[in-house]
């Protein structure tokens, strides 16, 4: 069992929807070695001093600069702490844009995925009792799940919907991934969602109660829930609330991510190998079409109505970032129609993306320009231009044309 089924089923009982199948690709290469590497990631940089001045959850977060607000629940028995899983103990994730951290209720364990730029997420246990002189476990076990056709063949995180029995635990098909392409009434089953968000449905905050319909969810009156306090007693957790705009915003950070690592590997691989194959080649080219088609959110699913959190995450995300000269940053959310204002995603400034070679940033940057110069998006491009060091020349130019 994956000691950190971060979000919600093993990949070999998933059935991805929008999400296209990979061929996994080797995490034992030797240009990877995941389990021998040094990495640096945002643990691994931890110095002794500040593992030392760890106490407690809340201390985690603040050393790793994880933000409460990002709080999202799942309730659903997918992890291998199962047992401490219910709908009146859910699991707690938070989340940036290098670290999530799961917390049950109960356990003393924490989990932690934390990105190397290289090669991905790398994981992590901890005990919160002894956090200050036990420090961090490193987990090779958690490729079980999270390698496979859930995270595209590599090393990564997902989001995923189940359909829950009463008591967390979740039919065995009709499992999927989820991001900003799934239609939202596929999404969240097996977490909590807050919102405000009119008519539309989804799969939240619902179980199913008969075991004769194990895919008929009692919704009743699980939409625009802004509390939680009838569904669990919030003592013990850092936030009484499920944030919709956060759970969003993870769900296409994750898939974000997976595509970056996927083609770090597939170079790193191919460079110590001594040449690309042509299918090596052709798989490489089909990525990079992927990767900018994700990155520019071409095959977003709009929103039937507009959706409200109810943390802060809403306005605190978009500080997390730079702006340009007219204070506009990729991370500022739209909320009305679709989930950022700015169709060019924010992960474009993370340390996983800087770390590609600049080959595949200048193939990528081609492929981003040629679609960004066009008129409906020409303010991401200008942001772009401000905020983004090492861009090629002719995103300088406004009479570029399109190739």
């Amino acid at each position: 069992m994956s000691l950190i089924r971060l979000f919600v089923l093993a990949a070999a009982v998933l059935t991805p929807q929008v999400q296209e199948y990979l061929p996994d690709l080797p995490a034992d290469h030797p240009a990877i070695q995941y389990a021998e590497r040094d990495v640096a990631d945002p643990v691994a940089r931890l110095l002794p001093s500040d593992v030392a001045s760890l106490s407690d959850l809340a201390s985690l977060l603040r050393r790793l600069d994880v933000p409460v607000d990002s709080q999202a629940l799942a309730f659903a028995k997918t992890s291998f702490q199962a047992k401490h899983i219910a709908p009146d103990n859910p699991r707690a994730i938070y989340f940036n844009d290098e670290v999530a951290v799961a917390f049950v209720r109960g356990s003393d364990l924490v989990e932690i995925a934390a990105v190397d730029p290289e090669i991905g997420p790398v994981f992590y246990s901890a005990k919160l009792g002894t956090l200050s002189t036990g420090g961090f476990e490193r987990r090779q076990v958690c490729l079980d799940c999270h390698l496979g056709p859930a995270t595209l063949g590599v090393a990564g995180l997902f989001v995923g919907s189940v359909f829950p029995g009463p008591t967390g635990k979740p039919a065995r098909a009709d499992a999927i991934i989820t991001d900003h392409r799934s239609a939202l009434e596929d999404r969240w089953g097996g977490w909590y969602v807050n919102a405000r968000r009119g008519q539309q449905s989804d799969r939240s905050n619902a179980v199913a109660s008969n075991p004769a319909q194990p895919f008929r969810l009692d919704v009743g009156s699980t939409r625009n829930r802004t509390h939680l306090y009838d569904k669990f007693d919030p003592g013990g957790y850092l936030s009484p609330v499920s944030d919709i705009v956060a759970l969003m915003t993870f769900e296409h950070q994750t898939q974000m991510l997976n595509y970056i690592t996927r083609l770090s590997w597939q170079e790193r691989i191919a460079a110590h190998d001594g040449e690309w194959t042509d299918s090596e080649r052709s798989q490489l080219d089909a990525d990079l079409r992927a990767l900018v088609t994700y990155m520019l959110f071409d095959e977003e699913v709009r929103l039937p109505e507009p959706v409200e959190g109810v943390s802060t995450f809403t306005d605190t995300f978009p500080l997390r970032g730079p702006t340009d000269s007219k204070g506009r940053s990729l991370r500022d959310f739209d909320l009305e129609r679709r989930l950022f204002r700015y169709r060019l995603s924010y992960m474009i400034y993370s340390p996983s993306f800087d770390a590609l070679s600049q080959e595949l940033k200048l193939r990528i940057y081609r492929g981003l320009y040629d679609r960004l110069s066009r008129e409906e998006r020409k303010d991401a491009l200008q942001i772009l231009r401000e905020t983004k060091p090492g861009l090629p020349p002719y995103f300088m130019n406004d009479s570029e044309t399109v190739k």
